[in-house]
């Protein structure tokens, strides 16, 4: 069995006797260009003119992880950063949804 593992920075790597061996695309051209395909943090978070504090806040996260994402110390995966990605296109929508109350069915 094959075991993966996908690093802060977008690349996928194999775990074979400790050791991390990195995946070689089967196109390279669709190679995965994490900080090209996405809008840097501080630049989504400047947009909506909010405060680390009040971005943190609204995407439910600690502030140290905006600040780790910001500073580049560590990079949005999984949920985290398709979140992101929809923020990127709709700021708005993504707060106001994020901000609703469920409603009792």
């Amino acid at each position: 069995m094959q075991r993966l593992r996908l690093k802060a920075d977008g690349r996928i790597v194999e775990l074979r006797d400790g050791q991390e061996i990195p995946l070689v695309p089967a196109h390279p051209d669709q190679a995965m260009q994490p900080a090209a395909a996405q809008p840097a943090v501080r630049d989504l978070r400047r947009r909506a003119q909010l405060t680390q504090l009040e971005f943190a806040a609204k995407l439910g996260v600690p502030v140290e992880t905006i600040r780790n994402w910001e500073q580049g110390k560590r990079a949005p995966r999984g949920p985290a950063r398709a979140l992101l990605a929809v923020i990127a296109h709709s700021p708005e929508t993504v707060f106001a949804a994020l901000s609703s109350e469920p409603t009792a069915a």
